[in-house]
């Protein structure tokens, strides 16, 4: 623990790439393996299972250091980080010795702390604090806590495990896949495994490859010729709004990867079960969505095409699999095919621990697949997008499994044309438009090839609500009220006794200089508080962008929004003109 605590002061000291990445070489080169497993493992954004309650270690620590509430929660919102909290506040320790090596500490003392009994807990907890050196408890309590960062990214520990082992940091990323995933317990062979020389086969075990990333697209309508080239030179498909996975199909296993790098094949059994059917060396890259057969229509109530143009290789109006093959019902407007589902429906099986049979059959999965990895045990990421989806769409058109689908390839006469396609992106289930090079090999992360793939995404949906509640951010905002709760009208204006009914949180899109003066209204503006929270008087309106919508029961508007962030503030819109919930029911894909 007390090399790894110096490596966490001297990254955390530095601003310098080059600084920090002789210090991650020089602790690796040094490191046990086993404490070095671990290393790598919070060093690359791995976070073990909360071993303690973080209300429960809050008192623990409050009451070690014998103060009263409100002054312990006044150091935490000046600090604005828990473990950097406890470690200040908790009396200086008498002595310490050399102390444990990382690897004990988190394998016995650390873990070993979840689902004990209070007392024990208590006990145990007290006993390794103070047996910690006060420049180590720091780094402790960020582990505990789930808060360890240190301005490393992912790429400069890939980096570093190169040079240590003398390997293609290509190879490097696509071994350091998975070994971050919830609940893993790294060990010193696994560390050993990230470093050993290669071994000439394509992947090992049912590892996944690193994801590919897209560049979200900002561009004029006037300058997508001269930015990206012609239209035909790029594959165009739905942006889908599902999880994005790969299933590995080898030596007879099947692993299901999340892009979180999150092995997730209980989850998905169907798709397990239809991924056996898969030649082994097989890796397919897609998206996971829920998908509903909708009822057949027959070929007489299919009404003509829309427009020219096609989606596949057939013309616009019933939509048509990469393959060719027509779908069950027409393409309404020209938007995504009506099977897909909203992300919401998705959720329901994320949430749940355990999957029944009702859920199973209210919920069918399919993997929407865009890309083929590997073949018959060969590496095809560098060969070209055209020839990887050739042999994709040969691969399931063979096994003919309705869980496994080609993602839907769409064709623009121009780009003026494909505009109008994402413009019918909307009604649900898709978030936009991927472009993809046709000669593009695929990379690695979002870092490198740019400009291979491109998403671009619709506009967002937008209300302007009003802010009602505030709190105080973290780290560099612990002082500054920054976090917020909008609310909009539960009637229309002039409706008497009409009230503000919260539905949203949020907290990014306004700029320091925007931040200061919402903070200064805020304390201004205070009616009473709730612990941290300040309720305020309604005085501010805000635009309020988020990428979808869905009935809720849990909230108290009936409405859930995703990824809420406010676009503007709307300093010429009164508080009685904000919207209503009318309006933002309105924004509901049935109801558009």
């Amino acid at each position: 623990m007390k090399a790894f605590a110096a490596l966490y002061r001297e990254l955390d000291a530095s601003t310098s790439n080059l600084a920090k990445q002789a210090a991650l070489q020089r602790y690796l080169r040094a490191a046990d393996p086993a404490d070095a497993a671990w290393a790598v493992y919070f060093l690359a954004g791995g976070r073990p299972r909360q071993a303690v309650p973080t209300r429960w270690l809050r008192e623990q620590a409050r009451l070690a250091a014998g103060l009263p509430e409100w002054l312990f929660d006044e150091s935490h919102d000046a600090v604005g980080d828990l473990a950097e909290t406890i470690a200040l506040l908790l009396p200086p320790t008498a002595s310490a010795g050399e102390g444990l090596p990382l690897s004990i500490w988190i394998e016995h003392h650390l873990l070993p702390l979840r689902g004990l009994p209070p007392p024990e807990q208590a006990e145990r907890l007290q006993a390794q604090w103070r047996s910690l050196a006060d420049a180590e408890r720091l780094v402790y309590f960020k582990l505990m806590t789930g808060a360890f960062r240190v301005g490393v990214s992912r790429l400069q520990v890939t980096q570093a495990l190169a040079a240590v082992g003398g390997l293609d940091p290509k190879l490097v990323a696509q071994r350091l896949v998975g070994y971050t995933r919830i609940g893993a317990r790294p060990s010193s062979g696994d560390y050993l495994a990230l470093i050993a020389p290669p071994s000439g086969a394509a992947a090992e075990g049912t590892q996944p490859y690193p994801f590919f990333l897209a560049h979200p697209l900002q561009l004029a309508d006037d300058r997508f010729e001269a930015a990206l080239g012609p239209v035909d030179d790029w594959l165009i498909e739905w942006k889908w709004d599902g999880i994005r996975a790969q299933i590995v199909k080898r030596a007879g296993l099947v692993a299901i990867w999340s892009r979180g790098e999150e092995l997730v094949t209980d989850r998905f059994p169907e798709l397990a079960t239809a991924a056996q059917r898969l030649p082994d060396g097989t890796v397919l890259d897609g998206e996971i969505v829920v998908w509903r057969d909708p009822p057949v229509v027959p070929s007489a109530a299919v009404p003509p095409p829309a427009r020219s143009g096609t989606c596949g290789d057939a013309p616009i109006g019933p939509p048509v699999d990469a393959s060719g093959v027509s779908a069950r019902t027409p393409l309404p407007d020209d938007g995504p095919p009506r099977g897909v589902q909203p992300f919401s429906e998705l959720q329901r099986r994320i949430g749940r621990k355990t999957l029944g049979a009702r859920l199973l059959r209210d919920t069918p999965v399919v993997l929407l697949a865009y890309d083929l990895l590997e073949a018959d045990g060969a590496d095809l990421r560098a060969r070209s997008l055209a020839l990887r989806r050739e042999r994709l769409d040969a691969l399931l058109a063979a096994i003919g499994d309705p869980a496994l689908r080609p993602s839907p390839l769409l064709r623009a006469v121009d780009w003026r044309d494909c505009a109008r396609l994402r413009a019918h992106a909307q009604p649900g289930g898709v978030e936009g438009l991927m472009l993809k090079r046709r000669d593009g090999a695929y990379g690695i992360g979002r870092t490198r090839d740019v400009g291979l793939w491109w998403k671009w995404k619709i506009d967002p949906l937008s209300v302007d609500a009003v802010l009602i509640y505030a709190q105080r951010g973290h780290g560099r905002r612990a002082s500054l009220y920054t976090d917020y709760t909008f609310a909009l009208w539960d009637a229309p204006p002039q409706t008497p006794e009409r009230r503000l009914v919260p539905f949203a949180k949020a907290y990014s899109g306004l700029s320091d200089a925007e931040i200061a003066r919402v903070d200064a209204i805020v304390r201004r503006t205070t009616i009473e508080t709730f612990g941290p929270v300040r309720h305020v008087t309604p005085t501010l309106v805000f635009e309020l962008g988020f990428e979808n919508i869905a009935r809720s029961t849990r909230h108290k508007s009936g409405i859930a929004v995703r990824f809420p962030r406010m676009l503007r503030w709307r300093l010429d819109k009164p508080v009685d003109e904000a919207d209503t919930l009318a309006d933002l029911l309105a924004l509901l894909p049935a109801a558009r």
